[in-house]
């Protein structure tokens, strides 16, 4: 088992590094998949041998209320279809901590359920936020579960100019599940859970929920 690392020198890397993502252009990612909720983009990793996912939409509320339904913390869990718990293992400071997650299964199993651990950062972005994350290999892995990775990975909400009361939100995801599945069938699951994670977190938010 690993030794947790710094977490301020880790937070300014993965930082940097989801930036960077955010100013890829246009023309170097492939749509993956378009619902009327969010766009879904993909492009070969730099970090292993699947793919780094962009997802885009716009969401009806404010980019603090929006943030706080995504990083760690109560609300995650309550909205969030594919992550069945959630642990806080280390508090670095308000912003900085480390969660340990399972989620469900999916494709009807096929792919079965997975465990992260995963260092989590928020910061201000711009007029809005980025929350941000990467995966430690820390902690010993639950029996019944597959232990995941997420290479740096991140949502950026920043106001929309005119409309304050709407925020565009961006996320760069990129998971190596692990464990024996056939590289389709992880592509088909994280187009369809990236869209639909834009459709139940904009549930969540509703007022009348």
């Amino acid at each position: 088992m690993d030794l947790l690392p710094s977490s301020a020198p880790l937070a300014a890397k993965l930082r940097n590094t989801l930036i960077q993502y955010h100013s890829i252009g246009d023309s170097e990612w492939r749509v993956a998949k378009k619902t009327k909720d969010a766009t879904v983009w993909r492009k070969p990793s730099k970090e292993f041998s699947g793919y780094l996912y962009k997802a885009q939409g716009v969401v009806e509320d404010v980019t603090n209320r929006i943030v706080d339904h995504i990083r760690p913390g109560p609300y995650r869990l309550d909205w969030d279809s594919l992550m069945t718990t959630m642990d806080i293992m280390e508090t670095f400071e308000e912003n900085c901590c480390v969660m340990r997650y399972t989620t469900a299964g999916q494709l009807w199993n096929l792919i079965a359920p997975r465990e992260f651990v995963d260092f989590s950062y928020t910061t201000n972005y711009e007029d809005g936020l980025l929350t941000c994350g990467i995966s430690l290999d820390y902690g010993e892995v639950r029996p019944n579960f597959v232990r995941g990775f997420n290479h740096p990975c991140g949502w950026f909400c920043v106001p929309i100019k005119d409309y304050p009361s709407h925020s565009l939100l961006t996320g760069y995801i990129q998971t190596e599940l692990r464990g024996m599945l056939p590289q389709s069938a992880v592509d088909t699951a994280m187009s369809s859970t990236l869209a639909n994670f834009y459709s139940d977190l904009k549930k969540a938010l509703k007022p009348d929920k």
